[in-house]
């Protein structure tokens, strides 16, 4: 009996230990490329939808400095923008159908990015909040509601006054065949160049920022912009992202997405652990 104990004892020792051992291998898998492909491209969707937010703000107040025209050429032609104002709040929808409506980089869109704000309009603190309505970006759907705070105010970036963006992300990203991934944290998009003119197409924005994303397996990676991303529209029109750094850490794997110096291309490398950075496109 003693015997049979004992074997029982070592057995659900065994058992607790395996299970511990595949617990902690869980915990402290690295990095794939795969994710962090999945991270550049929820870039993509920051990236355009933040270009959509901003052509709405800046319809509606057409007082703003500079960008009192050429706002169409923010948004293909495929999509509508209508307006309500009930009391001091507008909101504008943004409708990109639902067959696709491809951005001039080749993102396609689907579905409503619904925006709104104040009729009082504040340089100093304006606060635009936006929000999904059955949208794609790419097949992918996002789903979430986000706050965006503009000022008007000299950086480290431009020691001049610009508008400043500050977003507070939350958002979730469903991709088909990956599953649901969540991002929390704060990203600040500075329109550094072009904010004088009236034409849309001599402007150049930095964006830094933070957050954590969450995989559909419940991991989290945590981001940081290592190298403010350079968003040049008036040097590259179609693919904008010309320059900047990620940097992607969990538990002690990172892995780092580069997006260049400032060549006008698609191409973007990353590089996991510290090992030879490898060339992808969007």
């Amino acid at each position: 009996m003693k015997t049979k104990s004992f074997i029982k004892a070592a057995a659900l020792s065994a058992v607790f230990f395996f299970a511990s051992c595949s617990k902690d291998d869980k915990s402290d898998t690295g990095i794939s490329a795969a994710d962090v492909g999945t991270h550049a491209k929820m870039d993509q969707v920051s990236n355009d939808v933040e270009d959509v937010v901003e052509s709405q703000y800046f319809t509606q107040n057409p007082s703003v400095v500079g960008k009192s025209s050429d706002i169409a050429a923010m948004l293909p032609s495929c999509a509508t923008s209508t307006v309500v104002v009930v009391g001091t709040t507008w909101t504008r929808t943004v409708d990109f159908g639902t067959t696709g409506c491809a951005m001039p980089n080749g993102n396609v869109l689907k579905g409503k990015i619904i925006v709104s704000g104040s009729t009082i309009f504040n340089n100093q603190s304006y606060v635009i909040t936006y929000t999904f309505d059955n949208f794609y970006h790419n097949d992918a759907l996002v789903q979430g509601t986000r706050t965006v705070t503009r000022s008007v105010q000299a950086t480290t970036a431009n020691t001049n006054a610009h508008p400043v963006y500050v977003m507070d992300i939350n958002m979730s990203v469903t991709f088909p065949n990956l599953g649901t991934y969540t991002r929390v944290g704060t990203r600040t998009r500075e329109l550094i160049e072009g904010y004088t003119t009236l034409s849309i197409s001599d402007n150049v924005y930095v964006v830094t920022g933070s957050w954590t994303t969450t995989k559909p397996d419940g991991n989290i990676h945590t981001v940081t912009i290592s190298t403010p991303l350079r968003i040049d529209i008036a040097s590259c029109p179609i693919y904008k992202l010309v320059s900047g750094g990620l940097h992607i850490t969990k538990n002690a794997h990172f892995a780092d997405i580069n997006y260049g110096t400032g060549t006008c291309d698609n191409v973007y490398t990353i590089s996991i652990d510290g090992g030879t950075a490898i060339p992808q496109t969007f």
